[in-house]
């Protein structure tokens, strides 16, 4: 048999039982063989890797790809430490701008500004007079706009599970939280479908760069991630034209779907659900929120927030409707993502699988807890026995690990963002960094997954810290596991798809100074580094 190319002079590390050896065979862009059964294959061409350490290629989880391809233009504010500092590179771009024009900014985080207070619209009035102004929390869950963005809004209905934040004199400070940020919908909802086209493509310049071959796209076509009503055609259209390179699964939002006629269950129009695609653009879980943030303290908890007697959180949806929603997707077929992240929502969506499961059991369901960041240890018992998939982010601990901690208080840490227990627990676990809530580069993920630090050198539950092979492990057949794509991607196997990525040393001895050398989807080379 001749193939198509042979990958030789690599420390192969494949994920399964194999031992791996040095030369990986790719045919039709599948392995066809590794080791000495590759090396001994006539092919069309043969490269030399130079000794890199080849491992699967990453698979993300969960992340919002299109939010983060657009956001490059955004003013960035992640590295703001303070009001001031925001507002100063606010009016750097408005000076930039047409009078009148959007500047928008993103990923400012008020755990790290000084006073941990947000900016407000009086600020931003100042910054850039005559100009309408947007800022991204960091979470995605809220936004911060200025007062002549405010003055366009429809205060006073304000969509159930979300509020607008006043001062003290009962005045908008210009903070949005939760679904209140769908009153910015008039001025911004749908993105057209060439903006989208041209963030997928962005974003899948950058995956490949960090050794992402497949990803999750964490909810498109309506919702609070939600770009525009026809979103997977903006999928569609990057796949055509070749700019969608890595392998796509997307959520769907649960606010697009309902019931079909006929008796033909929950769903999208034409009876669309999960699984239906192929290996480079799949349509997968339905999309459900149920909570918010926990940096931004407005994800339902069971006790209140450290320093906030009164605070406890709030779901986006009524409990009742969230427990239905979960009933009729399951009964129609579809896996389900929905995300919770404080206890109490966690404990409530737990609830609603186990009523759905129990009224209409289903093998190898795959439903999914997104973040299930705050997991009680009974609640962890239960979502094991449930057959549930926790899809937490490791990178989270080191950058917002210290303003979780102050929303959080010492007693819960340790139930914060579990991975050692989930694993011990008996789940299969998947890698994700909800991106661009935070830096997604995959080794830094694989790294904090081990280190369990902050930002600031504390340290993090480190008794839920992973071993180097567990988390790559997760980065790989977990989240491929996690995708239903565990047949094609995760390891590398004859039969599977040929994604790879090249390493410049040993990610299971250090995660130090690694880097990307090259990434490989379908077989062929689609980044190597300068």
């Amino acid at each position: 048999m001749r193939v198509d190319a042979v990958y030789e002079n690599a420390r192969l590390l494949t994920g399964d039982s194999a031992a791996g050896g040095s030369a990986l065979a790719v045919l039709h862009g599948r392995v066809v063989a590794v080791g000495e059964a590759a090396e001994a294959l006539s092919a069309r061409r043969r490269i030399d890797l130079g000794g890199a350490y080849v491992v699967p290629g990453f698979h993300d989880a969960h992340n919002h790809m299109a939010w983060f391809g657009m956001g490059l233009d955004d003013v960035p504010l992640s590295d703001c430490r303070s009001a001031e500092e925001v507002y100063d590179a606010v009016a750097r771009r408005a000076a930039e701008l047409p009078a009148g024009s959007w500047v928008i900014g993103s990923g400012y985080d008020q755990n790290k500004l000084v006073g941990g207070a947000h900016p407000d619209r009086h600020g931003l009035d100042r910054a850039a007079p005559g100009m309408l102004v947007r800022l991204k929390h960091t979470s995605g869950h809220m936004t911060v706009v200025n007062s002549a963005v405010l003055h366009q809004l429809d205060l006073a209905h304000v969509p159930v599970g979300g509020d607008v934040v006043l001062d003290a004199s009962g005045s908008p400070t210009g903070l949005l939280r939760e679904q209140a940020q769908l009153l910015l919908r008039p001025l911004t909802y749908p993105t057209p479908l060439e903006s989208v086209v041209r963030g997928l493509d962005r974003a899948s310049e950058q995956f490949l760069s960090e050794g992402i071959t497949s990803v999750q796209e964490a909810g498109i076509g309506g919702g609070l991630v939600g770009e525009t009503p026809a979103e997977l055609a903006a999928y569609q259209l990057a796949r055509e034209r070749a700019v969608l390179r890595v392998r796509s699964t997307v959520m769907v939002a649960a606010s697009v779907l309902h019931d079909l006629p006929d008796g033909g269950g929950f769903g999208l129009d034409l009876g669309l659900r999960t699984g239906f695609g192929d290996e480079w653009l799949r349509v997968g879980p339905l999309k459900l929120f149920a909570d918010g943030s926990l940096v931004g303290r407005t994800c339902a908890m069971h006790e209140p927030f450290a320093g906030e007697p009164d605070n406890r959180g709030y779901f986006q949806v009524p409990e009742e409707d969230l427990a239905r929603t979960i009933r009729l997707a399951h009964d129609a077929g579809w896996q389900i993502a929905t995300h919770a992240i404080g206890d109490r929502a966690i404990t409530v969506v737990l609830d609603a699988y186990e009523a759905a499961l129990a009224a209409a059991p289903r093998e190898d369901h795959r439903h999914r807890i997104e973040h299930c960041a705050v997991l009680q240890p009974a609640e962890l018992a239960r979502l094991a026995r449930l057959g549930l998939i926790a899809s937490p982010q490791g990178r989270f601990v080191n950058e917002l690990g210290d303003g979780m901690r102050a929303a959080l208080g010492e007693s819960r840490v340790p139930w914060c963002y579990r991975l050692r227990s989930v694993l011990d627990a008996g789940c299969v676990l998947p890698a994700s960094s909800d991106r661009p809530v935070v830096d997604g580069a995959p080794l830094l993920g694989l790294a904090d997954m081990v280190r369990r630090r902050t930002s600031s050198g504390a340290p993090f539950s480190p008794e839920e810290a992973l071993t180097p092979r567990e988390a790559l492990r997760a980065y790989t057949y977990g989240s491929a596991y996690a995708t239903f794509a565990e047949h094609d991607l995760g390891t590398l196997e004859p039969g599977k798809l040929a994604d790879f990525v090249a390493l410049s040393g040993d990610p299971l001895s250090t995660m130090d100074d690694l880097r990307v050398l090259a990434t490989a989807v379908g077989g062929e080379l689609r980044y190597e580094a300068p």
